[in-house]
């Protein structure tokens, strides 16, 4: 977005209001109503064919009566009449147009090309088209409400960017009634010309925001949204609430890796690639955006936890290591000063249990101290309501104990009791929770996005790999129209990328199967070639760990005699016969390629447990080395593969070697949208992954993933 259309849009000199009404209960009504509140130096120009005035400004039949120019043009009309709306605004020079009303592209397809003509419109005379279907915005720092939500917060640091008008009108409620100031708000609506992409960057650069939080029910263009997120993650977090993404994909998919990929999976992938603070919920998209507003950003996961209760405090504890960051272990120094002003009874580990009893300056003593120590990076302040307790009074002593150099987030427990300490918390900047479990959330939120702003720059290995053979072997099935890729181009495909593939061959007969095997060296694996065939096992295609050649050779007949009667259909090539891999752990890695966010990588358990485990990860390609690591460590399987209780672990590096390859492979050929290597059998460490079972399938002419 262009500074001039910015300006235009958050700090108008202009503002005509096409609809504007007098009638109580219209939108035209709050829109003017909201503007004229809020007028200031501002000159508003209310627009109204059967009006001469309304509350009390003079008011225009049409735009084109008004002689002046107008920087921002408000549209609240019926929707047929909406072009034409557009149409006087550009005339009368607006570089932003606000359309509120509703009734295009959400409503059907001729909604849909309204919707395109309007956009269209702006796009040819240089200006920028907000909705339609929205709320409006506000920008509290010009006193700017271009909305129909009943009030203008007060200024603060966050600013909002939503799909949702009405999650809008309940983000400005929260924060009015948590005296959390707002900076801008932007309801986006049907994104015709504005979306989220244009307003983050936008918010970027606004020196007024702080924190920007966001309700998205879909984006625009996934990679452009990678690429401006993760720019503005690098300057000030973004919270973003995400829904609808409770639906599998819209194909089906053919891979293990396919089958466990839904539309949440993705963007879980792409904010985690571009540096978002993910919100599940309504409650923790406030949450995290109260901590990030008011706090300073943690350096580090070690927290200090003080409580007037034990149980609270347990609570916490286990919520600090539930989210994988670390209770702190106290000074002995902190301990001492802690023993030398607190009571015999207290508990000066941690958590730091001031007792039941406490007064405020118990409270401010075990501030002080925990702020001294330098094994704690971040605080966590917990009240429970007690006959001693004085809710305002602790409030105030935390308040004033606190220098503003470590993190302290508050949850005082309970309801009415404690509600006077809770609102003068806010008075000190102080991020308050009802549970000791949100307070640790929000806290992880931040570890997260220090983490993320001090991460070293990315860097993607290329290896040396045979590509030329890779683009032969592809243009051989996308010239035949051919989608899926079976076990023996699928290996060699992955040989051409530097992958251990076992020796193998295709045996057309029961004589050429024994041949191949004794060739290849006895123990051998045995597995039917057809490109009609997905899934050998299920229909007895596979047979292991052959050790003489009469093994081979019932083990041919028995396997074409059952593939005939079941699948007489099927177009058979023959029988590999391939080594059998050494023992090992079996893996997983994988890939589906998004529509909106390109290929996902998958990690997890292998064999027959990828899917009854469902122990996996996903990250976006290309990865890093760090990135590859990272996808093993987010898997429950992860202390197994490193060694437990005396077990020798596998060689991770060479796990994360291999998807960084395979990263490579599917980054350099757009073609391949799918890619199961399972199992990926792994040894100790010095060993070779070898991949014992590989499929793929292609983009191609007609396919369904077009």
């Amino acid at each position: 977005m262009d500074t001039d259309v910015f300006k235009a849009l958050f700090y108008p000199e202009t503002v005509a209001v096409i609809g504007a009404t007098e009638k109580k209960g219209k939108v035209g009504h709050a829109l003017i109503d909201n503007l004229l509140k809020t007028e200031g130096n501002k000159q508003i120009i209310p627009i109204n064919p059967k009006s001469t005035e309304i509350l009390g400004k003079p008011c225009y039949k049409s735009l084109r009566e008004y002689k002046g120019n107008v920087d921002l043009s408000v549209i609240a009309v019926p929707t047929k009449a909406v072009k034409d709306a557009v149409q006087s605004s550009l005339d009368a020079g607006a570089r932003a147009v606000i359309v509120i009303t509703a009734g295009f592209k959400e409503t059907g397809p001729v909604g849909a090309v309204m919707e395109r003509k309007i956009a269209k419109l702006c796009q040819d005379r240089g200006a920028r088209l907000m909705g339609p279907n929205c709320l409006g915005l506000i920008n509290t720092q010009h006193a700017l409400n271009a909305s129909f939500a009943t009030q203008l917060p007060s200024a603060g640091s966050v600013s909002v960017i939503s799909q949702s008008g009405a999650l809008c009108t309940a983000i400005l409620d929260w924060t009015v009634g948590r005296h959390l100031g707002l900076a801008k708000l932007v309801s986006v609506g049907n994104k015709a010309d504005l979306d989220e992409i244009e307003f983050l960057g936008a918010l970027a650069e606004d020196e007024q925001t702080k924190v920007i939080i966001g309700y998205l029910e879909g984006i625009s263009s996934g990679n452009r949204f990678i690429k401006a997120a993760e720019a503005v993650t690098l300057k000030k977090p973004v919270v973003i609430l995400k829904s609808g993404t409770s639906a599998a994909g819209g194909r089906a998919a053919s891979s293990h890796t396919g089958s466990l990929v839904g539309a949440d999976i993705a963007y879980g992938a792409a904010f985690k690639r571009s540096g978002i603070i993910r919100a599940d919920t309504f409650e923790a998209l406030l949450d995290y955006a109260t901590a990030l507003a008011m706090q300073p950003l943690p350096q580090g996961d070690r927290v200090a936890i003080i409580t007037n209760a034990g149980g609270p405090g347990i609570m916490a504890a286990d919520a600090v290591e539930l989210q994988g960051m670390e209770v702190a272990i106290l000074d002995r120094a902190t301990a001492s000063a802690l023993k030398a002003k607190l009571p015999p009874a207290a508990s000066v580990g941690n958590p730091i249990d001031v007792l039941g009893d406490a007064d405020p300056e118990r409270y401010a003593t075990a501030i002080k101290a925990a702020q001294d120590d330098d094994a704690v990076d971040a605080i966590i302040v917990l009240l429970a309501p007690q006959a001693m307790t004085l809710p305002a009074e602790t409030a105030r002593a935390i308040g004033k104990a606190i220098r503003g150099e470590k993190p302290v987030l508050a949850a005082f427990m309970g309801g009415k009791e404690v509600m006077p300490g809770r609102d003068e918390l806010v008075t000190y900047g102080l991020p308050d929770f009802p549970s000791p479990e949100r307070a640790v959330a929000a806290l992880k939120a931040m570890v997260d996005y220090y983490r993320w702003r001090h991460k070293p720059p990315r860097v993607v290995t290329r290896f040396p790999v045979n590509r030329r053979r890779v683009e032969r072997i592809i243009g051989r099935y996308v010239r035949g129209g051919q989608h899926n890729v079976g076990e023996v181009d699928a290996k060699e495909i992955l040989r051409a990328y530097d992958f251990k593939i076992p020796t193998g061959q295709i045996a057309q007969d029961v004589d050429q199967a024994v041949e191949i095997a004794r060739s290849t060296g006895f123990p051998v694996a045995m597995k039917i070639v057809s490109p009609d065939i997905i899934h050998k096992s299920d229909l007895g295609g596979v047979k292991l760990n052959l050790s003489t050649p009469d093994a081979v050779a019932d083990a041919f007949d028995l396997m074409m005699l059952r593939i005939n009667r079941k699948m007489p259909e099927a177009n058979l090539r023959g029988v590999y016969i391939e080594k059998m891999a050494d023992r090992g752990i079996e893996v997983i890695i994988g890939m589906t390629r998004d529509p909106q966010f390109g290929p996902m990588l998958m990690f997890g358990l292998g064999g027959i447990f990828v899917e009854v485990m469902k122990d996996v990860t996903f990250h976006l390609a290309p990865i890093t080395a760090d990135e590859a690591m990272q996808m093993l460590k987010a898997t429950k399987s992860y202390a197994m593969l490193e060694g437990v209780r005396g077990q020798t672990g596998v060689d991770l590096s060479a796990i994360a070697n291999g998807l960084q390859r395979l990263s490579q492979l599917v980054s350099d050929f757009p073609q391949i949208v799918e890619v199961d290597i399972n199992p990926f059998i792994v040894g100790p460490a010095g060993t070779e992954p070898i991949v014992a079972d590989a499929r793929m399938s292609l983009l191609t002419t007609g396919s369904e993933h077009e």
